[in-house]
């Protein structure tokens, strides 16, 4: 039994309605912080967009930096929703990271328009030191080691050169989703999505993706039977 539930019914019911306030909230936070930046949030901002008191805000997370380390969590956790999760159902090795890729990229796409948390709060907080770049820099290298587990998981089943440098594809993977943002977002091109799938399959050959796959028997035979 949760703590909730030993709660008399009404106390339980104010419990949730103050945690999805909470929620409602930071919503609306990260929504502003993606458009304005983390730096431009402020309990009175946010109070005026999520037509609350000042006080009502406050009553939530008591301080502007813990308002801008909800955000940088809430970011995180829907980030790993949409690009980390879903790519898990993909067969281990290399089929997983051409689908982390895939997700990044088209969350990164999505993203054109608000921006992305992680690239415009590293230029907000990359001087900066204290709690919230403290934050960041943890969510961006806990994402970069999954990829990078992702990226050994590939080498591990065959499907990449088994000499391969693994730190090094993980950093030019980076490179690839920050040139897209750069590319699309301040440059507005219009092949940087293109060009960022050609970098990508470049970087696949590269590091012995093509040579590292045997053709299939069967496949050939198929062809030939065909022909």
């Amino acid at each position: 039994m949760t703590d909730s539930q030993k709660l008399p019914a009404s106390e339980s019911r104010a419990i949730q309605k103050g945690q999805q306030t909470k929620a409602a909230i930071v919503g609306a936070a990260l929504g502003l912080a993606t458009q304005i930046g983390l730096e431009g949030l402020s309990i009175g901002v946010l109070a005026e967009v999520a037509r609350m008191s000042k006080s009502g805000v406050f009553a939530h997370f008591g301080s502007r930096e813990e308002l801008q380390l909800s955000v940088v969590r809430e970011y995180h956790e829907r980030f790993e929703a949409e690009v980390f999760y879903p790519a898990l159902q993909a067969e281990r090795g290399l089929p997983r990271l051409q689908q982390l890729f895939a997700n990044w990229t088209q969350r990164t796409s999505a993203e054109i328009d608000s921006g992305c948390l992680y690239i415009s709060g590293a230029a907000e907080f990359d001087d900066r030191p204290g709690p919230v770049r403290d934050a960041l820099a943890s969510s961006v290298k806990t994402w970069l080691a999954a990829v990078l587990r992702s990226v050994l998981q590939a080498r591990d089943e065959g499907h990449l050169a088994p000499d391969m440098d693994a730190e090094q594809m993980v950093f030019e993977i980076h490179g690839l989703i920050l040139a897209l943002q750069y590319e699309a977002r301040f440059l507005r091109s219009g092949q940087s999505l293109h060009r960022t799938a050609v970098g990508f399959d470049n970087l696949l050959a590269r590091y012995g993706a093509a040579s590292q796959r045997e053709p299939d028997p069967r496949l050939t035979q198929k062809k030939s039977l065909k022909k």
